[in-house]
């Protein structure tokens, strides 16, 4: 990962933003978390710009800043002349100000620099006689080629960029001087860092800011007016070629802006289809005032170029011209490490996505690749995850939806909230004898089943479970359940066949009854007999009385 981007793992939330936005597509997908791939990266900070979960953050260097200013070395600021844009109506004297209360030993505009680079863009056209001249002042653009495009260095002037120049100016004229950088680039702390003992600091305008409201230093409105300062125009499109002259022969200028046009502007100079131009390429979308680290972090492109526009001269900065050495500045060739899968590997990753002909490859871009391609690419050089493709997380999921409900044993039916049939099962089907799912998809339910049940489910919102109802039309019993889903606005009906468990139970109710009757007809016998028996025992103990009667009556008498 570069030095100057961090990830705050617990923000990143799987939307795949980042990856939809970064023009090479150097970001890794892994734990669910987003990682940037540094030797891929150009540090473009669209990820940074996009990430809705401020997922990206930036290498704040204010407190190294802070460390430099309690040396004993004097600290002077390269301004990057997009602060215009910025802090509306704020000029460079009222920035100096500013600055100076932090510590700082001056401020200068990093125009300056600006001026010295473009002067050398003009000597190179007129003298040595190039074919295609690319400007070297957007540090991501020099990434780009460095690591996409090798074949494109030798077209790359090799000269510094206007912070570069502007800073070894600083450092020639003042002795001992550190440098600080302060713009709206996060590319630009990278160059820093990769090109030593030139600037020894970057920070963005959000980082100053954040520091001059810490101090509480309010910036004091006022802009003056100088008509030397023509390279203020530098960061707007085609800023660096109103500062140019023109005029060398047989060139043609024009300027471009946004990494996808930049990347489409190499591949037909690769192509061989570009010859004898100047060509000033800029990363962000209306170049520097498009940053991805201006503050404010809204587009307001015809506001921001009014804003150099009307704070630019229209000469040049008086600046003494270094030597070509010193301007001199070497782009070498970065390596990229993962290697490209073949066809076949391309095709076997292809069929795990569920993508087995080309008609599959829907190319929705919702995976953060513009092709399903792309995205088989990555999985095989382990930046992406198969279950980032969402129509293949639906297709699955669905399919393991599917599944459970054509294979489970109870009825479902799925209404809208116009009681309209949006889905049923087989099981539902075969209970009320539907030949077709076709026949009644989108019919009122009412065509099927009494629509009572539904209505007051829908009007309460309060589900009814297990409820027994015979259904006449199809001589079956079932057992509904019945709930409304708010978040899908959907009403599901689960109904249980328990047409035979009904018969079973009629069936042994019926013997329960039967069993009960004929005990009633044993126990009225049995009665019956009880009471002749006790009427046949009555008579005889009567008898017995009287004869025993008789008999003591006689054997008293005797």
């Amino acid at each position: 990962m570069p030095n100057c981007l961090t990830l705050k793992k617990s923000n990143c939330k799987n939307c795949y933003k980042c990856i939809r936005h970064c023009p090479v597509k150097s970001i890794r997908f892994s734990g669910n978390q987003a990682h940037i791939i540094g030797n891929e990266c150009i540090l473009c900070g669209q990820c940074f710009v996009v990430c809705p979960q401020n997922a990206k953050e930036i290498v704040d260097e204010t407190e190294k800043v802070k460390v430099l200013l309690q040396g004993s070395e004097p600290v002077v600021v390269s301004l990057a002349p997009s602060f215009i844009a910025n802090y509306d109506g704020v000029g460079i004297e009222s920035m100096r100000e500013a600055l100076k209360k932090l510590g700082f030993y001056d401020v200068e505009e990093t125009a300056v620099g600006a001026t010295i680079v473009k002067k050398e863009y003009d000597r190179m056209l007129r003298e040595d006689g190039r074919d295609i001249v690319i400007s070297s002042c957007c540090h991501s653009i020099n990434l780009l080629i460095q690591k996409y495009f090798p074949h494109e260095l030798v077209y790359l002037a090799d000269v510094v960029s206007p912070m570069q120049a502007h800073c070894k100016d600083i450092k020639k004229r003042i002795a001992n001087a550190k440098t600080v950088f302060i713009g709206p680039c996060v590319a630009k702390k990278d160059e820093a860092e990769h090109y030593e003992g030139i600037v020894d600091a970057v920070l963005t305008f959000e980082e100053l800011t954040n520091w001059l409201n810490a101090e509480k230093i309010e910036l004091r409105r006022g802009i003056s007016e100088c008509e030397e300062s023509r390279a203020r125009f530098f960061p707007t499109t085609g800023g660096i070629l109103k500062t140019m002259e023109q005029n060398a022969p047989g060139y043609t200028y024009l300027a471009i802006d946004g990494t996808e046009n930049c990347i489409a502007a190499l591949r037909d100079i690769e192509n061989g289809k570009i010859h004898h131009c100047f060509i000033e390429m800029s990363a962000c979308v209306g170049s520097c005032v498009g940053g991805p680290v201006m503050e404010k972090y809204h587009r307001s492109p015809v506001k921001d170029y009014m804003a150099v526009a009307r704070f630019a001269g229209s000469r040049d900065f008086d600046v003494a011209q270094p030597d070509l050495l010193t301007l001199k500045k070497n782009f070498e060739f970065i390596e990229r490490k993962l290697q490209p899968p073949t066809e076949e590997e391309i095709n076997g990753i292809l069929r795990q996505m569920g993508k087995f002909k080309p008609s599959q490859e829907l190319n929705c871009g919702s995976c953060g690749y513009n092709t399903c391609r792309e995205k088989a690419v990555a999985i095989f050089q382990g930046k992406a995850e198969i279950s980032m493709c969402l129509p293949y997380l639906k297709d699955k999921a669905e399919s393991f939806s599917d599944t459970i409900v054509r294979n489970t044993p109870n009825g479902l039916i799925v209404l809208n909230e116009n009681l309209e049939v949006q889905q049923i099962n087989a099981a539902a089907r075969k209970i009320m004898n539907i030949r077709s799912a076709s026949d009644v998809l989108g019919e009122q339910v009412i065509r099927i089943l009494e629509p009572g049940l539904f209505m007051e489910v829908l009007r309460s919102g309060r589900g009814v479970y297990g409820r027994r109802e015979y259904l006449a039309e199809y001589k079956r019993y079932v057992e509904e359940t019945v709930v409304y889903d708010r978040e899908s606005r959907m009403l599901v009906c689960i109904m249980r066949d328990i047409t035979d468990e009904e018969k079973e139970r009629e069936k042994k109710e019926s013997i329960s009854r039967q069993t009960v009757e004929v005990a009633d007809r044993v126990v009225d016998k049995q009665m019956r007999i009880v009471q002749e028996i006790a009427s046949l025992l009555g008579e005889t103990a009567a008898e017995t009385k009287i004869a025993l009667s008789k008999l003591k009556e006689s054997i008293s008498d005797e």
